[in-house]
């Protein structure tokens, strides 16, 4: 039998705020265990929480990037649940009135486009971060708190690669816009994964099974797809996929069942008494809204129309938003667009990655690599000498100061190359012969001769057509 799977993926993204979404403590990856955190943070009687009103900014740049309905009146829930990573006993969360719904992403798969639906964003804080030991669980309220969007897909998603796809997009936008850094290896950014099979035409949903927690793209793909083939396997031999949530294993490459599901959970939700409903300003939205970072898909369209990139340059420039922004800085200094583009992709990116560095380690000036570029395009320097001065700029120096230190200036002066090359012909009788009996690997012969007497300065396309037209004359 065929089957078709379904996918639906609920996002937790926790917000680039200083402070926590209830209270002033710090948000701070890495920092000591139990170091950031206050009397709101580990549920102490008597303490009320304050809404972040940067979190709440946030939230709408995420739910107008991502076309959602915006409801202006933000409520809060409480969301019941005793476990060990919530002091307080409760979530506050937005069950009944989420900030933003009925949205939509767009993605790209197989050079297809597909609109994935949103059914909802809303604000909640984080738990806090256990670690199970084999003498007990120790607790770090540090992440209890932290500002979170959930980002709740439709089941729209019909394999691994859309899926996969779905979550490098949202996380994409986020980042360009400041929302959350998408950090899914430090957990700032995890994936929850709800996964059913289906006969292929039947509008009847299968037994979803969810897999939690998934820590990088690449494993939100291959979880699908090793998770599909067991319930496939499970049908196949007549017996029933049971509803549960399961984890992926990435060593054995396996879903591992963590828990039954044999039921909803009544979480008792009701609307946060603490928290009054607050009615955001429509002119503060707006504000908001026209404020915006540049998303990806608007940087892609305006690389092509400003500067006229290719398709494979506007993919690596925009994939990496650290790197967009570099080329953005270099562009502010010069009109080489395409050269500049060749330059980063080829040659800064080549370097970064033999180092393992990233963009931000990188110790090269926007406006030195600029100022190559014009070094270039004007035949100050050729291509060779500029990749020798390039090794130093990494290094942060001006492309100028290289240039004078190593004497590597272009020389560009008829009368001086004339002389040189009237020497060199003179040396060189036969390759004259040569090219005038067909031989045209003579010429380039001749050109070296000449950069081996200006010690390489001489401007190699002036060298050529200086010399044509001396050969003529003999």
């Amino acid at each position: 039998m065929d089957y078709e799977t379904v996918i639906g993926i609920e996002l937790h993204c926790e917000l680039k705020t200083k402070t926590k979404m209830f209270s002033s403590s710090p948000v701070s990856f890495g920092a000591r265990a139990n170091s950031c955190t206050n009397e709101i943070d580990l549920g102490h009687p008597g303490t009320l929480p304050c809404v972040n009103k940067k979190a709440v900014e946030l939230a709408l740049r995420a739910c107008t990037a991502t076309h959602c309905t915006i409801d202006p009146l933000v409520r809060f829930d409480r969301k019941n649940y005793y476990y060990s990573d919530l002091p307080k006993g409760f979530q506050i969360t937005q069950q009944f009135h989420p900030i933003g719904k009925n949205g939509y992403v767009t993605i790209e798969v197989d050079g297809e486009e597909k609109q994935i639906r949103l059914n909802r964003i809303h604000m909640e804080e984080d738990t806090a971060k256990q670690f199970h030991n084999y003498d007990g669980t120790y607790l770090d309220f540090n992440r209890a708190g932290i500002p979170l969007i959930e980002v709740v897909s439709e089941a729209d998603m019909r394999n691994g690669k859309e899926a996969a796809a779905y979550v490098e997009k949202v996380r994409t936008i986020l980042y360009y816009l400041g929302v959350s850094d998408g950090k899914m290896e430090e957990g700032s950014m995890r994936c929850d994964v709800n996964v059913s099979i289906r006969p292929v035409g039947s509008t009847t949903f299968g037994t979803k099974t969810e897999i939690k927690n998934l820590n990088s793209i690449s494993n939100v793909q291959k979880a699908i797809e090793v998770e599909v083939e067991r319930q496939k396997e499970v049908i196949e031999q007549g017996k029933e996929v049971i509803q549960a949530t399961y984890r992926f294993d990435e060593a054995t490459r396996k879903t591992v069942m963590m828990r039954k599901k044999e039921g909803a959970v009544d979480y008792k939700f009701f609307p946060e008494p603490n928290i009054f409903p607050i009615q955001l300003d429509a002119e503060w939205i707006k504000k908001i809204q026209k404020e915006m970072p540049e998303l990806p898909q608007q940087r892609r369209v305006r690389y092509e129309k400003e500067y006229g990139l290719t398709e494979y340059d506007i993919s690596v420039l925009v994939a990496n938003k650290e790197v967009s922004d570099f080329y953005d800085a270099v562009m502010k200094h010069t009109k080489q667009a395409k050269m500049a583009a060749n330059w980063v992709i080829t040659e800064l990116l080549s370097i970064l990655n033999k180092a393992n560095q990233s963009i931000e380690d990188a110790k090269i000036q926007p406006q030195h690599l600029a100022c190559l570029m014009d070094l270039i395009a004007s035949n100050e320097i050729s291509g060779k000498q500029a990749k020798v001065v390039f090794a130093e700029m990494m290094d942060g120096k001006d492309p100028k100061q290289v240039i004078e230190e190593k004497g590597m200036k272009q020389m560009s002066d008829s009368s001086a190359l004339l002389k040189m090359i009237q020497e060199v012909l003179d040396e060189q009788p036969q390759s004259i012969e040569d090219y005038k009996n067909g031989k045209d690997r003579a010429i380039g012969f001749l050109v070296g001769q000449v950069m081996k007497k200006s010690k390489g300065q001489a401007n190699p396309k002036m060298t050529n057509e200086l010399l044509l037209q001396e050969i003529q004359k003999r």
